[in-house]
């Protein structure tokens, strides 16, 4: 269908939601939440080539992704709307050209590099994003491998275990729907999907993305280079930021958390923005997705229109984000290496809030543990080094060593006492992914990062007490808590830490 009729085709069940400037607001957050969530596609490249089908050609990018999801076993409807996020990695069809500009010129693997589950609430009052890692460990759900292209797998029961973004390898959507159903009691009543190239052309669309950082930010994979403060990102740039895994916070969790930032800091610049304000323009750029993002057949422009007119006046304080807890974030697996394992309470206590349509905040039994402020480090994998002899600096000592501090022994001729002012503390730069567990541990202290010629680059942290903070918090490792706990979209900092642990 061409670009102008299909505008007059989606104009007319939408435009009497645009008739005052709450409606046309509420039409731009709408049509954002649909559009940034299925555009993460993703990092880096995995194993293997595979049979999943090719996407459709035409303007018209919609599926029955549920064509092989069988009616039995599946989880109940439960209230509020369910619809699955995918961002694929796939790089079939694109010229060298096109890989060299969207700095994607590793080996595809067809697979979810971007699992999202979103939930609208049934008083569509609430959004509720919950981000699924993709190198989580996981059974996937009864299916028949086709044998080949998989690498070293050698077991073809058709309930193997495996990493949660590979489902799509093996059986396509309908596999990844039935998996993602299987391991977290949630029912998919909606599919989208999108990649590389589907991303950059929205986000072009929708007139580019904030984002912003406290510190600079570098990552030659994914070929971002980011100066500190706030940008508006095009398409391409976009999906640098939205891939990177090696920047602080690192990995899955960072990279969601970066994601679900994207994503929050998006609905506030529309929700004021021109788009809030223009109709047609909101409307021009829902019909420009269908060229970019895949949907299931039910997942019409009538439904979506019912969506806009339900979540009319949503703030981003009403939407939420989270990350599935992580117990084990190496956790090393026949064929599979590295892995995620899930922490199984928390994970089950936050898909039970989904699926009884409560808020993801707000749950003590998915946040951390009362009494002590979660850090993103062991503290045993930290080295720190109290300077002085006298009875502050022991006091300090043992309770960094009681934290589970690698201690060392104090620096001679230091001196024993303690000096006038704030305790402080001194560290090369170049660990400064680690500075946040030493200053929960004593917030009262200044941070004192120093930069460091050359190679060698000293991981201890030196501990020079003042008259002034000295006091040691109790600490806990726990990673998830701090890269991807249940979180508002109002309170998504720069950094994608979350409130409880900010450095």
């Amino acid at each position: 269908m061409p670009y102008s009729a299909e505008v007059h085709r989606l104009m007319s069940p939408l435009s009497r939601l645009a008739r005052s400037p709450r409606s046309r607001r509420t039409l731009a957050l709408s049509c954002a939440v649909c559009a940034a969530l299925t555009c993460g596609a993703g990092p880096e490249a995995g194993s293997a080539a595979t049979n999943a089908p090719a996407p459709p050609g035409g303007s018209d990018r919609a599926r029955d992704a549920f064509d092989k999801v069988p009616a039995a076993g599946r989880p109940a409807r439960g209230p509020g709307t369910n619809v699955l996020l995918v961002g694929l990695d796939r790089r079939e069809g694109l010229s060298q050209k096109t890989k060299n500009r969207l700095h994607v010129n590793g080996e595809q693997c067809d697979c979810t590099d971007v699992l999202m589950l979103l939930h609208i609430s049934a008083d569509r009052d609430r959004v509720s994003v919950v981000g699924i890692p993709r190198d989580s460990y996981v059974r996937f759900a009864e299916h028949r491998d086709h044998g080949k292209g998989f690498g070293k797998i050698t077991d073809r029961s058709t309930r193997h275990l495996g990493k949660i973004n590979s489902t799509y390898a093996h059986g396509g959507p309908a596999l990844t729907i039935r998996t993602v159903e299987q391991v977290t009691g949630v029912r998919v009543d909606h599919y989208a999907e999108t990649d590389f190239r589907g991303f950059e052309k929205t986000v072009n669309r929708l007139g580019g993305a904030e984002v912003c950082s406290s510190k600079p930010l570098q990552d030659k994979n994914s070929g971002l280079k980011l100066a500190k403060g706030t940008h508006v990102l095009n398409g391409n740039h976009a999906l640098r930021f939205v891939r990177a895994r090696h920047v602080d916070p690192p990995g899955d969790l960072g990279r969601m958390r970066r994601q679900q930032h994207v994503l929050g800091e998006l609905l506030r610049t529309l929700t004021g923005g021109s788009m809030a304000e223009n109709p047609l323009e909101v409307v021009r750029a829902a019909a420009a997705l269908r060229d970019s993002v895949r949907r299931d057949k039910g997942l019409t422009p009538q439904r979506l229109a019912g969506l806009v007119r339900d979540l009319r006046g949503l703030t981003p304080e009403q939407t939420e984000f989270a990350t599935v807890p992580i117990l084990e974030f190496d956790h090393r697996a026949p064929v599979w290496g590295s892995t995620l394992r899930w922490d199984g309470p928390r994970a089950r206590a936050l898909f039970a809030d989904l699926r009884a349509d409560r808020p993801v905040t707000g749950n003590p039994a998915t946040g951390p543990a009362p009494g002590a402020t979660p850090v993103p480090y062991r503290p045993e994998d930290v080295s720190v080094r109290v300077a002085g002899t006298g009875e502050t600096a022991a006091r300090i000592a043992q309770d960094l060593r009681d934290n589970g501090f690698n201690v060392l022994d104090p620096l001679r001729g230091a001196a024993s006492g303690p000096r006038g002012g704030r305790t402080e503390i001194t560290y090369d730069e170049h660990w400064q992914r680690k500075a946040s567990t030493v200053s929960a541990a004593m917030p009262g202290a200044v941070m004192r990062p120093r930069k460091v010629a050359g190679s060698k680059h000293s991981q201890v942290f030196t501990v020079r007490p003042g008259t002034e903070g000295t006091d040691v918090a109790d600490v806990v490792y726990d990673r998830s808590s701090v890269e991807g706990a249940p979180v508002r979209g109002d309170d998504l900092d720069c950094d994608g830490r979350t409130p409880h642990n900010r450095s």
